[in-house]
């Protein structure tokens, strides 16, 4: 089975550098020139099911292209939820004085919303289960860059560390074969 997996184009300037999480935020206009970019990419491309994240700054940027008649749209594939956190930069976080970074999972663990153990088993599940039991060779997944940096954990066997120190950038292609 062959994913591609798409994260979303740029999104809107204030919420560049944020953790965003279930945030329904657009996009920039840079974001929308970056999805018709992309649609053209994506649309000489054949796949046998079209998945993307329910928020919004995943719908817009699969929008462009011809494949959104087809594409289901999930919360399965939402980013990770920050609770009170959601919104908010690194460095205004650690402002608060609440919380100090102290290491990577440290760090993910102490903020607040969606516990990381359900967000890593809500990825696997997606992947590992729902769509190996579709019996489709070629699936396109729009979705956001946690989603993608913790699907490449899980398939390359590497730590969340190291997976969320690959660079993928707004708008970004990623095609893996599991």
């Amino acid at each position: 089975m062959q994913i591609t997996l798409v994260r979303h184009a740029e999104v809107d300037g204030a919420y560049l550098g944020c953790y965003n999480g279930h945030n329904d935020i657009g996009l920039s206009l840079k974001g929308h020139e970056q999805a018709k970019e992309l649609a053209k990419s994506l649309d000489s491309l054949n796949f046998d099911a079209l998945f993307c994240s329910d928020l919004l700054r995943a719908k817009e940027s699969i929008k462009y292209s011809a494949h959104v008649k087809n594409i289901i749209y999930t919360d399965k594939l939402r980013e990770k939820s920050w609770g009170k956190h959601e919104g908010m930069r690194f460095d205004d976080i650690i402002a608060q004085k609440e919380i100090e970074y102290i290491d990577f999972l440290q760090w993910i663990n102490a903020l607040d919303g969606e516990p990381y153990e359900e967000y890593i088993k809500r990825v696997r599940e997606f992947f590992l289960e729902y769509l190996p039991a579709l019996n489709k060779e070629h699936i396109l997944v729009v979705t956001h860059a946690g989603v993608v940096r913790v699907f490449l954990s899980i398939i390359k066997n590497i730590t969340l560390e190291e997976a969320f120190s690959i660079k993928i950038d707004y708008g970004d292609l990623i095609i893996e074969n599991i």
